[in-house]
Protein backbone atom coordinates (compact mmCIF):
# COMPACT_ATOMS: atom_id res chain seq x y z
CA UNK A 1 0.00 0.00 0.00
CA UNK A 2 2.52 2.30 0.81
CA UNK A 3 6.60 2.28 -0.30
CA UNK A 4 8.93 5.04 1.49
CA UNK A 5 12.76 4.64 -0.15
CA UNK A 6 15.21 6.31 1.35
CA UNK A 7 13.05 9.42 1.88
CA UNK A 8 15.02 12.66 2.85
CA UNK A 9 12.60 16.28 3.41
CA UNK A 10 14.30 19.04 3.82
CA UNK A 11 12.53 23.06 4.78
CA UNK A 12 13.65 25.98 3.45
CA UNK A 13 14.82 28.72 5.92
CA UNK A 14 14.58 32.22 4.98
CA UNK A 15 15.16 35.59 5.99
CA UNK A 16 13.40 38.20 6.99
CA UNK A 17 13.37 39.45 3.45
CA UNK A 18 11.74 35.78 1.99
CA UNK A 19 15.40 35.12 0.64
CA UNK A 20 16.50 31.40 1.28
CA UNK A 21 18.81 31.12 4.09
CA UNK A 22 19.15 27.25 4.85
CA UNK A 23 17.56 24.04 4.88
CA UNK A 24 16.56 22.08 8.11
CA UNK A 25 16.04 17.99 7.53
CA UNK A 26 12.99 16.87 9.06
CA UNK A 27 13.18 13.42 7.35
CA UNK A 28 16.52 11.99 7.19
CA UNK A 29 16.72 8.32 4.96
CA UNK A 30 13.67 6.68 5.78
CA UNK A 31 12.87 3.63 4.26
CA UNK A 32 9.49 0.97 5.50
CA UNK A 33 6.91 -0.22 3.44
CA UNK A 34 3.01 -0.58 4.84
CA UNK A 35 1.03 -3.80 3.51
CA UNK A 36 -2.62 -3.49 2.58
CA UNK A 37 -4.96 -3.86 5.44
CA UNK A 38 -2.43 -3.36 8.41
CA UNK A 39 -2.52 -0.74 10.99
CA UNK A 40 0.48 1.12 10.96
CA UNK A 41 1.43 3.90 14.60
CA UNK A 42 3.99 5.96 13.92
CA UNK A 43 5.47 7.77 17.24
CA UNK A 44 7.46 10.70 18.03
CA UNK A 45 8.50 13.54 20.11
CA UNK A 46 7.36 17.08 19.01
CA UNK A 47 10.37 17.74 15.98
CA UNK A 48 10.89 14.30 15.08
CA UNK A 49 9.28 14.49 11.92
CA UNK A 50 6.29 12.46 12.31
CA UNK A 51 3.75 14.96 10.89
CA UNK A 52 5.97 15.68 7.94
CA UNK A 53 6.40 12.17 6.71
CA UNK A 54 2.52 11.82 7.23
CA UNK A 55 2.18 14.32 4.80
CA UNK A 56 4.30 12.89 2.06
CA UNK A 57 1.53 9.59 2.39
CA UNK A 58 -0.84 11.54 0.13
CA UNK A 59 1.53 13.75 -1.35
CA UNK A 60 0.83 17.11 0.65
CA UNK A 61 4.54 17.41 0.51
CA UNK A 62 6.78 16.23 -2.00
CA UNK A 63 10.53 14.45 -1.33
CA UNK A 64 13.87 16.21 -1.25
CA UNK A 65 15.60 12.94 -2.36
CA UNK A 66 14.37 9.30 -2.50
CA UNK A 67 10.48 8.10 -2.65
CA UNK A 68 7.04 7.42 -2.01
CA UNK A 69 4.41 4.93 -3.69
CA UNK A 70 1.52 4.91 -2.82
CA UNK A 71 -0.75 1.66 -4.26
CA UNK A 72 2.02 1.81 -7.12
CA UNK A 73 1.77 5.26 -7.49
CA UNK A 74 4.70 7.79 -7.22
CA UNK A 75 4.19 10.81 -5.71
CA UNK A 76 6.68 12.93 -7.24
CA UNK A 77 3.99 12.05 -10.58
CA UNK A 78 2.29 15.52 -10.47
CA UNK A 79 -0.76 14.15 -13.02
CA UNK A 80 -1.41 11.31 -10.12
CA UNK A 81 -1.94 13.49 -7.58
CA UNK A 82 -5.34 13.11 -7.54
CA UNK A 83 -5.50 9.31 -7.37
CA UNK A 84 -3.28 9.31 -4.86
CA UNK A 85 -5.48 11.60 -2.71
CA UNK A 86 -8.62 9.12 -3.41
CA UNK A 87 -6.49 6.34 -2.87
CA UNK A 88 -5.43 7.46 0.72
CA UNK A 89 -7.41 10.16 3.01
CA UNK A 90 -5.85 12.12 5.07
CA UNK A 91 -7.60 13.05 8.64
CA UNK A 92 -6.14 16.00 10.38
CA UNK A 93 -5.23 17.48 14.32
CA UNK A 94 -8.39 19.68 14.26
CA UNK A 95 -11.66 18.80 12.80
CA UNK A 96 -12.85 22.35 12.22
CA UNK A 97 -10.06 22.72 10.07
CA UNK A 98 -11.55 19.50 7.55
CA UNK A 99 -15.44 20.36 8.32
CA UNK A 100 -17.06 23.14 5.84
CA UNK A 101 -20.64 21.72 5.97
CA UNK A 102 -23.58 23.56 7.38
CA UNK A 103 -25.10 19.76 8.43
CA UNK A 104 -23.54 16.48 9.10
CA UNK A 105 -24.54 14.50 6.23
CA UNK A 106 -23.88 17.51 4.01
CA UNK A 107 -19.89 17.79 5.06
CA UNK A 108 -19.58 13.70 4.96
CA UNK A 109 -20.77 14.07 0.69
CA UNK A 110 -18.74 16.58 -0.04
CA UNK A 111 -15.85 14.77 -0.99
CA UNK A 112 -17.75 12.04 -3.02
CA UNK A 113 -19.58 15.03 -4.97
CA UNK A 114 -16.39 16.52 -5.64
CA UNK A 115 -15.17 13.34 -7.11
CA UNK A 116 -18.46 13.26 -9.53
CA UNK A 117 -19.62 10.39 -7.73
CA UNK A 118 -23.72 10.01 -8.71
CA UNK A 119 -26.18 11.71 -6.54
CA UNK A 120 -28.04 8.47 -5.33
CA UNK A 121 -24.47 7.24 -5.10
CA UNK A 122 -23.27 10.05 -3.12
CA UNK A 123 -26.25 9.45 -0.03
CA UNK A 124 -25.75 5.79 -0.34
CA UNK A 125 -21.79 6.75 0.65
CA UNK A 126 -22.55 8.97 3.09
CA UNK A 127 -25.33 6.64 4.92
CA UNK A 128 -22.70 3.88 4.75
CA UNK A 129 -19.86 6.45 6.07
CA UNK A 130 -21.56 8.08 9.49
CA UNK A 131 -22.94 4.32 10.43
CA UNK A 132 -19.76 3.06 10.29
CA UNK A 133 -18.39 5.98 12.57
CA UNK A 134 -21.51 5.66 14.68
CA UNK A 135 -22.36 9.14 13.88
CA UNK A 136 -25.58 8.60 11.40
CA UNK A 137 -28.43 9.17 14.17
CA UNK A 138 -26.67 12.58 13.93
CA UNK A 139 -26.76 13.05 10.07
CA UNK A 140 -29.27 16.34 10.62
CA UNK A 141 -27.12 18.40 13.14
CA UNK A 142 -25.28 21.41 13.03
CA UNK A 143 -21.70 20.07 13.32
CA UNK A 144 -21.22 23.17 15.51
CA UNK A 145 -23.03 21.31 18.02
CA UNK A 146 -21.06 18.31 18.47
CA UNK A 147 -18.02 17.70 20.44
CA UNK A 148 -14.76 17.57 19.51
CA UNK A 149 -14.57 13.37 19.42
CA UNK A 150 -18.10 13.62 17.39
CA UNK A 151 -16.60 15.89 14.44
CA UNK A 152 -13.59 13.92 14.64
CA UNK A 153 -15.49 11.03 13.44
CA UNK A 154 -17.56 13.19 11.47
CA UNK A 155 -14.51 14.06 9.50
CA UNK A 156 -13.31 9.99 9.08
CA UNK A 157 -16.79 9.46 7.92
CA UNK A 158 -16.07 12.80 5.12
CA UNK A 159 -12.76 10.36 4.14
CA UNK A 160 -14.42 6.82 4.07
CA UNK A 161 -17.45 7.91 1.95
CA UNK A 162 -14.49 8.83 -0.70
CA UNK A 163 -13.47 4.84 -0.44
CA UNK A 164 -10.15 5.52 0.37
CA UNK A 165 -7.90 2.47 0.24
CA UNK A 166 -5.82 3.79 2.70
CA UNK A 167 -6.03 6.14 6.08
CA UNK A 168 -3.93 8.52 7.42
CA UNK A 169 -4.33 9.90 10.77
CA UNK A 170 -1.95 12.95 11.82
CA UNK A 171 -2.35 13.16 15.61
CA UNK A 172 -6.23 13.47 15.29
CA UNK A 173 -6.81 12.97 19.04
CA UNK A 174 -4.51 15.84 20.33
CA UNK A 175 -7.30 18.18 20.87
CA UNK A 176 -9.97 15.35 22.12
CA UNK A 177 -10.63 14.17 25.68
CA UNK A 178 -10.30 10.86 26.83
CA UNK A 179 -13.45 9.51 25.88
CA UNK A 180 -13.18 11.57 22.30
CA UNK A 181 -10.00 9.69 21.81
CA UNK A 182 -11.19 6.17 22.89
CA UNK A 183 -14.33 7.41 20.62
CA UNK A 184 -11.94 8.01 17.62
CA UNK A 185 -9.35 5.35 18.09
CA UNK A 186 -12.37 2.38 18.09
CA UNK A 187 -13.52 3.86 15.14
CA UNK A 188 -10.25 3.29 12.99
CA UNK A 189 -9.82 -0.03 14.44
CA UNK A 190 -13.29 -1.19 13.37
CA UNK A 191 -12.63 0.45 9.82
CA UNK A 192 -9.49 -1.87 9.55
CA UNK A 193 -10.63 -5.01 11.25
CA UNK A 194 -13.89 -4.87 9.57
CA UNK A 195 -13.46 -2.83 6.35
CA UNK A 196 -9.79 -3.87 5.64
CA UNK A 197 -8.81 -0.17 5.25
CA UNK A 198 -5.10 0.60 6.01
CA UNK A 199 -4.88 3.09 9.02
CA UNK A 200 -1.72 5.08 9.32
CA UNK A 201 -2.04 6.63 12.88
CA UNK A 202 0.51 9.33 14.21
CA UNK A 203 0.04 9.78 17.59
CA UNK A 204 1.90 10.69 21.04
CA UNK A 205 -0.18 9.22 23.34
CA UNK A 206 1.07 5.55 23.91
CA UNK A 207 -1.79 3.51 25.04
CA UNK A 208 -3.34 4.45 21.57
CA UNK A 209 -0.56 2.87 19.62
CA UNK A 210 -1.79 -0.63 21.29
CA UNK A 211 -3.73 -1.31 18.83
CA UNK A 212 -1.65 -1.29 15.61
CA UNK A 213 0.53 -4.48 13.91
CA UNK A 214 3.36 -2.73 14.19
CA UNK A 215 5.02 0.43 15.49
CA UNK A 216 7.85 2.90 13.90
CA UNK A 217 8.99 5.32 16.75
CA UNK A 218 10.89 8.52 15.05
CA UNK A 219 13.60 11.03 16.36
CA UNK A 220 15.30 13.41 14.41
CA UNK A 221 14.03 12.55 11.30
CA UNK A 222 14.95 8.97 11.33
CA UNK A 223 13.08 5.75 12.79
CA UNK A 224 14.98 4.84 15.66
CA UNK A 225 12.72 1.38 16.54
CA UNK A 226 10.29 -0.24 15.20
CA UNK A 227 8.48 -3.78 16.01
CA UNK A 228 5.59 -5.10 17.20
CA UNK A 229 3.77 -2.49 19.78
CA UNK A 230 4.93 -5.56 22.76
CA UNK A 231 8.58 -5.65 21.09
CA UNK A 232 8.70 -1.54 21.21
CA UNK A 233 7.08 -0.65 24.76
CA UNK A 234 9.49 -3.40 26.29
CA UNK A 235 11.93 -1.62 25.75
CA UNK A 236 11.26 1.22 28.48
CA UNK A 237 14.81 2.26 29.05
CA UNK A 238 15.32 3.38 24.75
CA UNK A 239 11.77 4.81 24.74
CA UNK A 240 12.61 7.08 27.91
CA UNK A 241 16.31 7.97 26.13
CA UNK A 242 14.25 9.21 23.25
CA UNK A 243 12.47 11.14 25.50
CA UNK A 244 8.87 9.21 25.11
CA UNK A 245 6.55 7.69 27.68
CA UNK A 246 5.08 3.85 27.78
CA UNK A 247 1.67 3.02 28.03
CA UNK A 248 1.32 2.87 32.14
CA UNK A 249 0.62 -0.64 32.98
CA UNK A 250 3.78 -1.13 31.03
CA UNK A 251 6.03 0.87 33.03
CA UNK A 252 4.41 -0.34 36.62
CA UNK A 253 4.81 -3.72 34.97
CA UNK A 254 8.78 -2.83 34.40
CA UNK A 255 8.86 -1.64 37.96
CA UNK A 256 7.39 -4.33 39.51
CA UNK A 257 9.86 -6.31 37.60
CA UNK A 258 12.93 -4.24 38.50
CA UNK A 259 11.93 -5.04 42.24
CA UNK A 260 12.29 -8.56 41.69
CA UNK A 261 8.28 -9.79 40.84
CA UNK A 262 8.88 -12.55 37.62
CA UNK A 263 6.30 -10.32 35.39
CA UNK A 264 6.70 -10.80 31.80
CA UNK A 265 8.19 -7.58 29.81
CA UNK A 266 5.76 -5.36 27.39
CA UNK A 267 2.92 -5.78 29.61
CA UNK A 268 -0.35 -3.91 27.73
CA UNK A 269 -3.14 -4.24 29.00
CA UNK A 270 -4.78 -4.05 32.93
CA UNK A 271 -5.66 -7.73 32.10
CA UNK A 272 -2.10 -8.89 30.97
CA UNK A 273 -0.76 -7.20 34.52
CA UNK A 274 -3.62 -8.96 36.27
CA UNK A 275 -3.43 -12.05 34.72
CA UNK A 276 0.45 -11.78 35.28
CA UNK A 277 0.11 -10.81 38.93
CA UNK A 278 -2.76 -13.96 39.56
CA UNK A 279 -0.23 -16.24 38.07
CA UNK A 280 2.18 -14.74 40.34
CA UNK A 281 0.49 -15.05 43.46
CA UNK A 282 -0.69 -18.85 42.81
CA UNK A 283 2.65 -19.48 42.28
CA UNK A 284 3.81 -18.26 45.59
CA UNK A 285 1.26 -19.95 47.16
CA UNK A 286 2.31 -23.79 46.06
Amino acid sequence: MIKISKLIHDYIQRDEEGNPSGTIRAIDDVSLDVSPGQFIAILGHNGSGKSTLAKHLNALLFPTEGAVWVNGMDSRDQSLLWDIRQTAGMVFQNPDNQIIGQVVEEDVGFGPENMGVPTEKIWERVEESLKTVGMYEYRKKSPNRLSGGQKQRVSIAGVIAMHPKCIIMDEPTAMLDPSGRADVIRAARKLNLEENITIILITHYMEEAIQADRVFVMDNGKIAMQGSPREVFSQVERMQELHLDVPQVTLLGHLLRRKGLEIPEGILTREELSDALKTLKKGNRQ
